[in-house]
């Protein structure tokens, strides 16, 4: 059983580092749900109340990072709301629709868009693209240094 319980916890753990990429994975909510996994297959009694303020603090922080430092980039470059919105969905529907590359198109392609029909000029629909593109790769290690901080405490709580 304890091959199994590792087995799952670092799958989930892999599953949520992929996840700072690939925003259609679970991401720190995959981790999280190793912290459990660890609790029924071994023990929950090395996380008490500080451990769990702490990687809950920090899913939450992801959250509402992932969304704001993606629009921070592109309201950085000029962006109206519509290339906002129009970056959230290419980020949602551009890995379905191109999958090698829709992940970097997507984004791109919804920021020039939005900018576009609310009547900006091409020139400063590409500038704000390119400003989507420089808040998903802000996002990207935004999520990947937190998310990798949640396994970090995690071995730190079980080794102290």
């Amino acid at each position: 059983m304890d091959v199994l319980g590792w087995t799952i916890i670092s799958a989930l753990f892999a599953v949520g580092m992929a996840g700072a990429i690939y925003p259609m994975l679970p991401g720190a909510l995959a981790i999280y749900a190793a912290f459990f996994v660890y609790g029924w297959f071994f023990s929950f009694e090395p996380f008490g109340f500080w451990f769990w303020f702490l990687q809950t603090a920090i899913v939450v922080v992801l959250f509402v990072a992932d969304y704001v430092v993606s629009a921070w980039g592109v309201k950085k470059y000029g962006g109206s709301r519509a290339s906002v919105i129009g970056s959230l969905v290419g980020i949602l529907i551009g890995p379905f629709v191109i999958p090698a590359f829709g992940l970097i198109i997507g984004p791109l392609a919804g920021a020039i868009l939005g900018e576009l029909i609310h009547g900006s000029d091409m020139k400063k629909s590409l500038l704000v693209g390119w400003g989507s593109m420089v808040g998903l790769l802000a996002s990207t290690v935004v999520k990947f240094i937190a998310q990798l901080a949640m396994i970090v405490l995690f071995v730190i709580w079980l080794i102290v």
